[in-house]
């Protein structure tokens, strides 16, 4: 076992006057796996009728000049810039070009195959890094490739040493693996405390069967339910694992505050283009409706996004902030689908919720504290999977 985050370290939590505003800055729209639910997907996807307007003419490596980027930021009382992609390391010269140039908190998104080839001193200023992890070796190969799990897992152990920022185990949650609770499980087992995961659904308009998504949501339900109680046993013994759907909601419930969209997509974070377009969100860098501004821009000028539709009426507004942006304006699924997804939420909320007054209690005796669920909003994590 590798412990890959110290306990409670470089763990900050922003007020509401002073949340820094978070960057995706995509190096590149390009990629160097071929994983099942992503590119797979894309190619599937290709030709179902879509509502939005795409503009695919920009460049595929960021072109913008770094010095407008730096004279954007400058504008910005305090930004977060987080590396992604495609693949963010496959732009290294540009991304290390970049940080000679511009000082400010770096995160990064990846994939973790080219860890390695970051020099110490670019790895030491990038605060948090999401490496893309699926669960055990048999899911991940499964999803991304022959090896992949082998390779990232042996890259991570190689910063492990000298490397003392956190890293998140980010993974995604297809439809034929319902059993969160033995995949998290399992990284935790393996060092990770930081973990999250995204649930792949909604996001394609071809992939929705009724039967099958049901029987998901039926099992995974009872998984989360299995992993609330591992979670809880674990807090009962003075370990805060940071599995960020649970810090995120917790902390909520703890303060009585309602949130909007958390992953701030539109107001509190968005993506810089290859191109130095901004848009709303890192997954819809090539729909104009999700057009913000660009680098000549002033950051508060750049154009607010909220959700719409069902979302606006629905009781768990306040807690769940709307999912995602990308799934409330698509609505790619039928009124079925989206209601199954929902109930996910519904249950992932009630889950916390009972075992908040356990949690309560252990604050009241010392035993954790509350500042122990605090995190930083919007580097990534989506809390609501």
């Amino acid at each position: 076992m590798v412990a890959l985050v110290r306990k409670n370290r470089h763990i900050l939590m922003y007020g509401k006057a002073g949340i820094p505003m978070h960057y995706h800055l995509m190096l590149t729209d390009q990629c160097n796996l071929e994983c099942r639910y992503c590119y797979e997907k894309s190619l599937l996807d290709c030709e179902t009728p879509s509502r939005f307007e795409y503009d695919f003419s920009a460049p595929s490596v960021f072109s913008a000049d770094i010095e407008n980027l730096k004279r954007f930021l400058e504008k910005d009382s305090d930004p977060v810039i987080i590396f992604y992609g495609g693949e963010p390391l496959l732009e290294l010269k540009k991304m290390m070009d970049i940080m000679d140039c511009i000082d400010v908190p770096y995160r990064m998104q990846t994939n973790g195959l080219l860890l390695d080839k970051v020099p110490q001193e670019y790895m030491k200023r990038i605060g948090r890094i999401l490496v893309s992890l699926d669960g055990d070796k048999e899911r991940t190969d499964y999803n991304r490739g022959v090896a992949v799990y082998e390779r990232v897992m042996k890259n991570i152990r190689s910063i492990q040493p000298w490397y003392h920022g956190e890293i998140v185990a980010r993974m995604t949650v297809a439809q034929d693996c319902p059993d969160i609770f033995e995949q998290v499980t399992f990284l935790v087992k393996e060092g990770f405390q930081s973990v999250h995961w995204q649930l792949d659904a909604g996001f394609y308009g071809f992939d929705f069967d009724e039967e099958r998504f049901g029987r998901f949501v039926e099992e995974y339900n009872r998984s989360i339910g299995r992993l609330v109680a591992f979670w809880v046993t674990a807090l009962k013994k003075g370990t805060v694992l940071r599995l960020y759907p649970f810090v995120g909601i917790v902390s909520s419930l703890l303060h009585r505050e309602t949130t909007r969209l958390r992953c701030g997509a539109g107001h509190a974070g968005y993506c810089i283009t290859t191109d130095g377009r901004i848009v709303a969100c890192p997954i819809g860098s090539f729909i104009t409706d999700f057009v913000a501004g660009d680098l000549e821009t002033h950051p508060e000028d750049l154009k607010k996004f909220d959700v719409s539709g069902r979302c606006l009426e629905c009781t768990m507004r306040g807690i769940c902030g709307g999912r995602c942006l990308y799934w409330n304006k698509a609505n790619l699924w039928p009124k079925r689908g989206n209601e199954l997804i929902c109930k996910t939420v519904f249950h992932l909320v009630k889950e916390l919720k009972d075992a908040v007054p356990a949690i309560e209690k252990m604050i009241l005796h010392g035993e954790v504290r509350k500042e122990d669920f605090a995190h930083e909003k919007y580097f990534g994590p989506e809390i609501i999977p």
